[in-house]
Parts: C-alpha cells; sequence; structure tokens
C-alpha cells in the first residue's frame, strides 16, 4: 500500500515534470516564433557569398567532374547549389549553353532566390519577367 509521503512526492516529481515540459515547449516555441519574424529576404551579397561558398566546392570537386568539364557546366553546378528548387523551376528543362546570356531567366532565378529565403511560394515565377 502506498504511503501518504510516497504520494505526495510522486504528485510533486509529476508535477515538476509537467511543469519543466512546459518551459521546454514555451521556450521552443518562443525560438521558433523568433525565426520566422526574423526571416529577412536574402541580399545580393549573401548570393554572391553562397555562391563563391558554391564554386569552391565545385573546385574541390564535391560536385564532380561533370562540374568541372566546362564554363557553363560549372555554372550549371553552382546555379544548383545556390539554389536547387529555384535551378529545377528555371533552367533544369533547358540549361544555360555556351555563350548564352539569359538575362530574363536570370532575373527570374534571383526572384525565386528572394521568395525562397523568405519561405514563399515559388508560384508564378517562371514566366514573370518575359520581355
Amino acid at each position: 500500500m502506498a504511503t501518504k509521503e510516497h504520494l505526495l512526492l510522486n504528485s510533486s516529481s509529476s508535477s515538476s515534470s509537467s511543469s519543466s515540459s512546459f518551459v521546454v515547449f514555451l521556450v521552443c516555441n518562443l525560438l521558433l516564433s523568433h525565426a520566422v519574424i526574423a526571416k529577412h529576404p536574402i541580399s545580393d551579397t549573401e548570393v554572391r557569398q553562397k555562391k563563391n561558398e558554391c564554386y569552391a566546392d565545385i573546385e574541390r570537386g564535391l560536385w564532380g567532374w561533370k562540374c568541372k568539364s566546362s564554363m557553363i557546366a560549372k555554372e550549371n553546378c553552382a546555379l544548383q547549389c545556390l539554389a536547387l528548387p529555384c535551378y529545377e523551376l528555371i533552367y533544369a528543362s533547358d540549361p544555360l549553353e555556351e555563350g548564352e546570356k539569359d538575362l530574363v531567366r536570370s532575373q527570374e532565378f534571383k526572384y525565386c532566390m528572394h521568395k525562397l529565403s523568405l519561405g514563399e511560394s515559388l508560384e508564378g515565377i517562371k514566366g514573370s519577367f518575359e520581355y
């Protein structure tokens, strides 16, 4: 049979455990809500920095030989590294070719990265910069 003291101890440790769980839940919730509020669009500087990191990874061979086979292959791989969902949306069906400068798709890609950085839908990006 359980004594009165034993029941009180179990009750208090259970209550303490519940309080701890609630505090952990509250802290996690606050951290997550701050992360959502703190979202900001990716800056040109951040894009440039990340792209340089992608180029470095390609040069180290982390993306395979194919990505080092030509300048345009390197650029296509860097775009995939930079933002794969945007690459798949804008370039996957028609990758950049040697000597090609596609300003429209370049703008779409930047716009896609902007929306991606904010956690927004990527719907309607392709074709949004047709001149």
